[in-house]
């Protein structure tokens, strides 16, 4: 597995999230990129939108299958990457910059405490 940025948190479901500045970043793991295949699709959530952690929150779609995404932690979206509806593939070859899926407002950022660190999701993940 490649070299995670250890700037993030990560979840047993293949999504990360990175705080700046009281904004929540959301994405997929480059691991979970590399299991879907080539992304042809991202169905993304509104601004506005509230979710707790847990709730399903996007639709990545691959030449494989379609992989629900949930939300890390809890808040209301207030940025989605408009770029992928043009360009999906930007998660494929860049899953933790620039294929990032949407940003929210947490509602207690403090629940990053309870995600895995780099070192936990790649021994999670070792096997795969």
């Amino acid at each position: 597995m490649e070299d995670m940025p250890e700037n993030m948190y990560y979840t047993e479901s293949h999504e990360w999230v990175k705080l700046d500045d009281g904004i929540a970043t959301i994405g997929i793991t480059d691991h979970a990129q590399g299991q879907l295949g080539d992304v042809v699709y991202v169905e993304l959530p509104e601004l506005g939108d509230g979710f707790v952690a847990g709730d399903p929150c996007a639709v990545v779609e691959s030449v494989k299958a379609a992989s629900d995404i949930y939300c890390p932690i809890g808040g209301e979206v207030v940025e989605v990457n408009e770029q992928l509806a043009t360009a999906p593939e930007t998660i494929n070859d860049d899953a933790y910059g620039e294929g990032w899926l949407f940003r929210l407002k947490p509602e207690d950022a403090s629940e990053v405490d309870g995600l895995m660190s780099p070192e936990n999701y790649i021994a999670v993940n070792s096997s795969d």
